[in-house]
């Protein structure tokens, strides 16, 4: 566990910026882009395993969202599916037993979480203390307060997403301390 941990600070410090992709035009984008990590948003069970072997072959790190993958069901199979078929390097989910499911296949994982309000933060600081996903996406990634609150509060490594408009967010968002900062905005994929 502590061996994919490093792994993954690792991957985030030399791609601090993630490219997370919704459609096959910000796919081809992202390739021209200087992010080494794409969060995959977009897909079936017919077309995910080519979207990833395009990632792949770029030499990029794949992480597929499987809450998006147009076919999966919200259980744990959905990951082996993955696993199995792609050659994703990981997955996030906003279920916490496919994040799960991911560490004990050996694949990153990350926990995605909406911030909306203290009980969200509540139930997310359970969830880590039940299990410790690889990293933690806190969505909207525009609340400097809560994400400096997590980051002083575990060391999990820290993906601020969701409402990233421009450099002034994404700077704000490393301000409070965050690991990786992703983003559909392709403007932003080559700051």
């Amino acid at each position: 566990m502590e061996n994919v941990r490093k792994r993954i600070i690792d991957l985030l410090e030399s791609s601090p910026v993630i490219a997370a992709v919704k459609d096959e035009k910000g796919l081809k984008r992202c390739f021209d882009s200087e992010c080494s990590v794409v969060f995959i948003l977009y897909g079936n069970l017919c077309s995910i395993a080519g979207i990833v072997n395009q990632v792949k072959n770029q030499g990029m790190t794949a992480i597929v969202h499987v809450d998006f993958i147009a076919g999966l069901s919200a259980k744990e199979v959905a990951v082996d599916f993955i696993k199995q078929n792609t050659r994703a390097d990981g997955i996030i989910s906003t279920k916490p037993m496919l994040v799960k499911r991911a560490q004990e296949l050996g694949m990153y994982s990350g926990q995605r979480t909406f911030m909306i309000d203290s009980i969200a933060l509540g139930t997310l600081k359970k969830q880590i203390e039940m299990f410790r996903p690889d990293f933690i996406e806190i969505m909207p990634g525009i609340i400097p307060s809560v994400l400096k609150h997590m980051k002083e509060y575990t060391d999990i490594p820290i993906v601020a997403g969701g409402l990233i408009f421009d450099k002034k967010d994404v700077m704000a968002a490393f301000d409070a301390g965050v690991d990786a900062v992703s983003t559909s905005r392709e403007e932003l994929w080559f700051v």
